[in-house]
């Protein structure tokens, strides 16, 4: 099977086309002019991604895609109009190369941003949950969901994965990692959130498991890696891997609530102190196991 890849070269493109390779698919990676492909893949080079996109020539002789392209969500936003870039990219985008890939096994890389936002610790997201995306970026994913579910002829399947860890990773990840490093005192001892992530790993071979499995055309999947974990606990495994203990002060919650709406990081603080936990075990229940531990991922960071 040869599957186009978007996004080949962001943040999870190389381990998804390098673990494509691995399991015997070609693949063909599509990038900006003056990127370099990921090793093995042949490049087809597309300026820009909307609803203009002229995919022609990448998917000559393709028989899948795998959507990964997209306007990540962007905490300190600067852009004008970021709602409208999130749709002309990720929505718009996205269901125009599902037009030109009519008839082509489809693979979207959707968001749990689709579901929300928050859960209460024994009440998982699911698949069948009704939406609740808070911001542009949520509302473009699941507005690019509904267009691919009104396509009878495209043999579509989604996953939504949760927070995606690995080599290179960004955002609050990232930060935790240069707290670690800095060995700053971390007021989070008191929290007793749950929240669900995703290996990059574990995620690429996801994406090779539905390729390789048609019962998994026409639904929608959550992504966890095998267990979920509190935030101070995620910081303490970080910590290990790194060789740098966490310092965690116990905090009461409520103040560390205060202090978000006082310092206008309220979105912040609920992320650190809420839980997201997914039900992942439909996928799961047709086969797929993952290839690395929660502690396995977290030492690749």
């Amino acid at each position: 099977m040869k599957v186009l890849v978007t996004g080949a070269t962001g943040f999870t493109g190389p381990t998804v086309c390098a673990t494509l390779l691995a399991h015997g698919f070609q693949v063909v990676a599509a990038l900006r002019p003056g990127r370099a492909a990921p090793p093995g893949t042949d490049p087809k080079f597309i300026a820009d991604i909307g609803p203009e996109t002229d995919w022609s020539n990448a998917l000559l002789g393709v028989d899948a895609v795998v959507h990964l392209a997209a306007r990540a969500h962007i905490m300190d936003e600067t852009a004008a109009d970021p709602a409208g870039l999130y749709t002309r990219i990720n929505r718009d985008g996205c269901l125009n190369l599902a037009t030109q890939a009519e008839g082509r096994r489809f693979i979207f890389i959707s968001s749990i941003k689709v579901n929300g936002e928050v859960t209460d610790t024994d009440r998982p997201y699911t698949a069948f949950d009704t939406p609740n995306p808070v911001d542009p970026y949520g509302i473009s994913k699941l507005e690019a969901e509904q267009g691919l579910k009104q396509r009878p002829t495209l043999p579509w399947t989604i996953l939504r994965p949760t927070l995606i860890h690995g080599p290179g990773v960004k955002g609050n990840l990232a930060r935790i990692k240069n707290l670690l490093k800095r060995r700053i005192p971390i007021p989070l001892g008191a929290v007793r959130n749950q929240r669900s992530l995703i290996g990059l790993n574990n995620l690429a071979d996801a994406i090779c498991f539905c390729l390789s499995h048609d019962q998994t055309i026409g639904n929608t999947f959550m992504l966890r890696d095998d267990e979920n974990i509190s935030v101070p606990d995620l910081f303490r495994r970080i910590g290990h891997t790194q060789g740098t203990p966490a310092l965690l002060l116990p905090v009461p919650v409520s103040v560390l609530r205060l202090a978000g709406r006082l310092t206008g990081k309220q979105a912040t603080i609920h992320r650190l102190t809420g839980s997201l936990t997914v039900d992942d075990r439909p996928l799961r229940d047709l086969g797929w196991k993952q290839p690395l531990t929660l502690d396995q991922g977290l030492a690749l960071l």
